[in-house]
């Protein structure tokens, strides 16, 4: 898949196109996109993603971001997997959240040059003070000659699948509810950091992940798939905030210790595919402890993944 930065590379080609934000590409989206490619497919078009490079939300109402359900290479590769030829990239910065929705339709059809149908989620808004709309869309339209999808969210268990629900039951700890309606198995997937090197004094050194705006699965020990450079290895995954060191300050921490790996990590991106919760995150008496019981979690997920 293409990924571009500005519209006017699209100049000259018919293009479909989809705009969302697409946090998590769960099965909503994913309808989104399709019935976009169907469109490009039918037409000898372009199929064209529309998302930004941040939640809008981060700009305009940075009190109410919510935590992200994907890191962007992690959105951009499963709405490549979909078969879109093309995202459009924006850079979602102060000066473009002044922007009319309107606005941004017009300066859409102006590069481009060939729109011939949009399609988006039929509550989706947009635009300075989300001032954009299905409505406003149905109407420069008719105006400005293209077509226009407004699409109804898919319901699971008899509700609407949508992002915001994805991240409440993530939260509650229900991640097969939240593979459900993203369509693939749940997963967080960030750039390993530096620790401070206290798993390889318990004889289980971890990558730890840069998860700073991820939405997270409560704390605990989880049995986890590992995706590494095209490698799949098995996990021991620690999520919490590590309440045997005492820390006058602790921060939730992400640290994966990968079965039967040796080799340096850092600055690459590890995705963690969570399979099954071994227990609760638990302040130990002592690091003697500590080191029984990782050695008791990693035991336990050898069983379960092999």
């Amino acid at each position: 898949m293409n990924v571009i930065r500005h519209a006017r590379e699209l100049a000259g080609r018919k293009v479909c196109l989809a705009i969302g934000v697409f946090d998590g590409v769960h099965l909503g989206h994913q309808q989104v996109l399709r019935q976009t490619i169907s469109d490009a497919h039918r037409h000898g078009a372009t199929a064209v993603a529309v998302t930004f490079d941040r939640h809008p939300s981060s700009v305009v109402a940075p009190e109410r971001t919510p935590p992200l359900i994907y890191s962007l290479p992690q959105k951009l590769r499963s709405i490549a997997s979909l078969g879109v030829d093309t995202t459009l990239l924006i850079e979602f910065n102060r000066e473009f959240s002044s922007e009319s929705g309107e606005a941004f339709i017009r300066s859409l059809v102006d590069d481009v040059g060939q729109l011939l149908c949009i399609c988006v989620g039929a509550t989706f808004t947009f635009g300075h003070k989300r001032g954009g709309n299905v409505e406003l869309l149905r109407k420069l339209g008719s105006e400005l000659r293209f077509a226009m999808h407004g699409l109804a969210a898919l319901s699971l268990d008899g509700q609407p699948v949508s992002s915001t629900r994805i991240r409440e039951v993530i939260r509650s700890g229900d991640l097969d509810a939240a593979s459900q309606m993203i369509g693939r198995p749940y997963s967080i997937a960030a750039n390993i950091v530096r620790g401070d090197a206290l798993g390889r004094q318990l004889g289980a050194p971890t990558a730890n992940l840069d998860v700073a705006g991820l939405m997270l699965p409560p704390s605990g020990v989880y049995a986890a798939q590992a995706m590494i450079g095209g490698r799949q290895l098995h996990a021991a995954v620690n999520i919490g905030h590590r309440p045997t060191l005492g820390q006058a300050h602790p921060s939730i921490r992400v640290e994966a210790h990968l079965l039967d790996f040796t080799g340096d990590l850092y600055s690459q991106e590890l995705e963690l595919i969570f399979v099954e919760k071994l227990r609760e995150e638990q302040a130990f008496p002592n690091l003697d402890a500590l080191k029984a019981q990782i050695q008791e979690d990693v035991r336990l997920t050898r069983q379960i993944l092999e």
